[in-house]
């Protein structure tokens, strides 16, 4: 959770919630890195059991196993839930963003399977604890990355759009156009269905239930192929060419040190020292590309 979202729950003014706050929110310290840590192994363990609780020899030798080892990592997560919430002076706003949600989904499915059976079948929603794992872009080492992929992505919004319309207007006319070409007694039995056909020949996906039989029709069909070839590294190479931007105009940050314990490599990013937890000084205002000094 990056730090605008924290300050959106309210950080507590002190005791026991400043101090759990800091454990559960701040990744830069280190009783908060090893929080997580611990947090993602226990989601990817969790994730590890519904799945191979799917199995059905595995589900009926060792039944037990599996609901003991469910119950543990609900009950966990279920307290990990509730100290979130005693954590923040709004747990409302908590309840309600994303990752609130995340959480509570991953551990509803468990108690209203027990009050109601016969929604059993929802249990298996527990493989959200997954979208869990993106609480790892807190860590320390990851943020200016995921800052990076996110601001790449936000600028390529309109070209990809742009793109998939593109894409989308090809895939309409060039089924169609198969529709006329090839008709009902091919499995063109219409224009969706053609449109469809299209598609999975654009992404290069080819199921092969429904083939184009004419001359014309596979003449089509090829210039679709390299059409499709030639069109999947598109959006790749806009949001690489995005995040290209991005990181050479950002300039490099001298990287700081603690003045308690001498511990250095710290980025602009960090907060304390994860060695003994001293706030970090603040790092050096960053001068905008142009505005530089010039002699007079």
């Amino acid at each position: 959770m990056a730090t605008s979202d924290r300050d959106d729950l309210g950080r507590p003014a002190g005791g026991w919630r400043l101090r759990s706050y800091q454990v559960i929110y701040e990744s830069d310290t280190a009783a908060g890195r090893l929080f997580d840590q611990l947090i993602v192994l226990a989601i990817l363990v969790s994730v590890a059991v519904v799945v191979i609780d799917s199995v059905p020899q595995w589900h009926a030798r060792h039944r037990f196993g599996f609901a003991l080892a469910e119950w543990f990592f609900t009950l966990l997560f279920t307290v990990e839930y509730l100290a979130r919430l005693m954590s923040v002076r709004r747990p409302l706003r908590y309840a309600l963003s994303f990752f609130g949600l995340v959480d509570l989904i991953a551990v509803l499915p468990t108690y209203l399977a027990l009050v109601l059976p016969e929604l059993h079948a929802l249990i298996d929603v527990r493989i959200l604890r997954l979208l869990r794992i993106f609480r790892i872009f807190r860590l320390t080492e990851y943020i200016a990355e995921y800052q990076v992929m996110g601001e790449a992505l936000l600028a390529s919004r309109r070209k990809i759009l742009v793109f998939l319309a593109a894409v989308l207007m090809v895939a309409l006319i060039l089924g169609t156009l198969l529709y006329v070409v090839e008709g009902p007694e091919h499995g063109f039995t219409d224009i969706p269905t053609a449109v469809y056909w299209a598609i999975t020949t654009i992404t290069t996906v080819g199921f092969g239930d429904i083939t184009p039989k004419t001359d014309l029709g596979r003449f089509i069909a090829s210039v679709i192929m390299l059409i499709g070839w030639g069109t999947l590294a598109v959006p790749t190479g806009i949001v690489t060419a995005e995040m290209t931007v991005r990181r050479h105009a950002r300039a490099p940050l001298a990287a700081r040190s603690c003045e308690v314990c001498g511990v250095g490599g710290y980025g602009p990013e960090a907060k304390f020292c994860q060695q003994c937890g001293t706030p970090l000084p603040a790092p050096a205002p960053q001068a905008t590309p142009g505005t530089e000094a010039r002699p007079r």
